[in-house]
C-alpha cells in the first residue's frame, strides 16, 4: 500500500475543478434533504414507510431510465449540453417536493402518497441525465491513475456539500421543513449557470453518425458480458447505499428518539469521513487490482450492517424509550454504521467508476457509465422498497443480517469477475 498523500488532488485541467465545485453546490442541496425526506413524508405527512419506499423506487426507476438516455445523449450530442439541461430542469422538479401536499389537495385523484410518487418520478427523470455525462466528461480529461484520482476529487466535493447540507438542513427543517426542498432546487439552478458559463465543450458528440447506427452502437456497448456483470454487482452495492436514506434515519429517530437536528449532526460523520479519507485511501490502494478494492469495500459494508443489527440485539435497554441509560450505546452503534459504510463507499464509488470507464472505448464511455448508474439507481429503489417492507411487517431486526449476507455474495461475485478482466483494465497497469 502506498503512503497516502493529499497531493493527489493537484494537476488536473481547470474544467475538472469547475465540475467538482458545481457538484459541491448541487450536492449541498441534496444534503439539505437527504436524511429528512423519509422522516418528513413518513412521520410528518403520514405516508406509510413502504409507500415512501415506492416513491423512492419510482424515483430511482425514473433516474435509471433518464440515466440510460443521458448516457446515449452524452455520446450523441456531447457532455456539456446534457449536463446543463439536467441541472436546469432539476431546479424545478426538486423544488416541487415542497408542494406535495398542495398537489394532493388540488389534483383530486391524488392523495399525499400519489403526489409524492409523481414528484419523485419527475425529479428522477430530470436528475438522471446528469451523471453519465458528468463522469464521461471527467474521464475525457484524464487517463490511467489520474482518472481514479479525479473521481476521488469529485467524491470529496460531493461530500463536503453533503456535510454542509446535513448541518444546514437540520436547522432549516426544524424552522420551516419545506424550505430544504426549495433550496435543493435552487442549488441545481446555480450549477446550471456555472456549467454554462465556465465549462468548455470538449466533446462534440457523434451527430455525423446515423440515428439507427448510433442506437446500435449504444446497444452493443451496454450488452457486453463484463459490463453487465459489473453493473449487476453495482445493484447490490446500491441496495446498501439506500439504507442510509431510508431505514437508518428511522432507526435513529423512531427507535432511538433523536431529533432532526441530532440526526443531521450524526449524519455529518458520512461526509466528514469521506472528505478525510477519500483521496488518501484511493491513492494508497491505487496499486491494487480494482476488484480487490471492491471486495474490501463489501467487507466494510457488511460490518456496517452488523453494527445496526447490534442495536436490536442490545434489547429493550436501547430500543424504544429514547431515555435509556444505554441510549449512548445505540447512538454509538448507528455512528459506527455510518463510519464503516462510509469507508466502504470511499473504496467503492471511484474504483467501480474507473473500472467501468476502462472496459470500453471513449466513444462508448458515456453509455457504459450510464449503465453503471442505472444499476445504482435500480439498487437504490430496490433497497428502499425492501427496507420499508422489513420495517412495515415488523421484521426490521432481520434486515441487517440479510444485508450483511448479501455483501458476502458481492465479494464472491467480484472475485469471479476478476479473472475476466485484464490487468490493465483492473488498474494494475496504467497507460500514462
Amino acid at each position: 500500500m502506498r503512503r497516502p498523500s493529499f497531493d493527489a488532488v493537484r494537476g488536473f485541467d481547470r474544467a475538472v475543478y469547475v465540475v467538482a465545485a458545481g457538484q459541491l453546490v448541487n450536492v449541498l442541496g441534496s444534503g439539505l434533504v437527504y436524511p429528512f425526506a423519509t422522516v418528513h413524508f413518513h412521520l410528518e405527512v403520514g405516508i406509510a414507510l413502504s409507500l415512501v419506499g415506492v416513491g423512492l423506487l419510482a424515483n430511482n426507476v425514473a433516474l435509471a431510465v433518464a440515466t440510460a438516455v443521458g448516457g446515449y445523449a452524452a455520446d450523441r450530442v456531447g457532455r456539456k449540453p446534457v449536463m446543463v439541461a439536467s441541472m436546469a430542469a432539476s431546479s424545478v422538479t426538486l423544488a416541487a417536493y415542497a408542494i406535495v401536499t398542495d398537489l394532493a389537495a388540488v389534483v383530486e385523484p391524488l392523495d399525499a402518497a400519489g403526489a409524492f410518487v409523481l414528484v419523485a418520478t419527475l425529479a428522477g427523470l430530470t436528475a438522471g441525465l446528469y451523471t453519465p455525462a458528468g463522469t464521461a466528461y471527467t474521464a475525457d480529461l484524464t487517463t490511467g491513475r489520474d482518472r481514479d484520482r479525479a473521481y476521488s476529487l469529485l467524491k470529496v466535493a460531493n461530500n463536503v456539500g453533503f456535510g454542509l447540507g446535513f448541518v444546514v438542513g437540520g436547522l432549516l427543517y426544524e424552522w420551516v421543513s419545506v424550505s430544504v426542498f426549495v433550496l435543493d432546487g435552487l442549488t441545481s439552478a446555480v450549477v446550471a449557470v456555472v456549467l454554462l458559463a465556465f465549462v468548455p465543450r470538449i466533446h462534440e458528440g457523434t451527430a455525423d453518425v446515423g440515428f439507427r447506427d448510433s442506437v446500435g452502437d449504444w446497444r452493443r456497448a451496454v450488452t457486453r458480458r463484463r459490463v453487465l456483470a459489473l453493473a449487476g454487482l453495482n445493484v447490490g452495492f446500491a441496495v446498501m447505499y439506500a439504507q442510509l436514506r431510508t431505514t437508518v434515519p428511522v432507526v435513529a429517530t423512531e427507535t432511538l428518539g433523536l431529533s432532526a437536528s441530532q440526526l443531521g449532526t450524526l449524519f455529518v460523520l458520512n461526509p466528514l469521513t469521506l472528505v478525510v479519507l477519500q483521496v488518501p485511501v484511493v491513492d494508497a490502494v491505487s496499486g491494487w487490482r480494482r476488484t480487490r478494492g471492491l471486495v474490501a469495500s463489501a467487507g466494510f459494508w457488511a460490518a456496517s450492517m452488523v453494527a445496526v443489527w447490534l442495536v436490536y440485539l442490545s434489547g429493550p435497554g436501547v430500543i424504544g424509550t429514547g431515555r435509556s441509560p444505554f441510549l449512548a450505546l445505540g447512538v454509538g452503534l448507528v455512528a459506527g454504521h455510518v463510519v464503516l459504510r462510509t469507508v466502504g463507499e470511499v473504496l467503492h464509488s471511484p474504483v467501480a467508476t474507473s473500472l467501468m470507464s476502462d472496459l470500453g472505448t471513449e466513444r462508448e464511455r458515456g453509455s457504459q457509465l450510464s449503465l453503471l448508474e442505472v444499476a445504482k439507481r435500480g439498487g437504490f429503489g430496490l433497497g428502499s422498497f425492501l427496507g420499508g417492507l422489513f420495517f412495515d411487517y415488523g421484521l426490521a431486526a432481520w434486515l441487517w443480517p440479510t444485508l450483511a449476507a448479501v455483501c458476502g455474495l458481492l465479494a464472491v461475485g467480484l472475485l469471479l469477475l476478476e479473472v475476466r478482466v485484464s490487468p490493465a483494465e483492473n488498474g494494475v497497469v496504467h497507460a500514462d
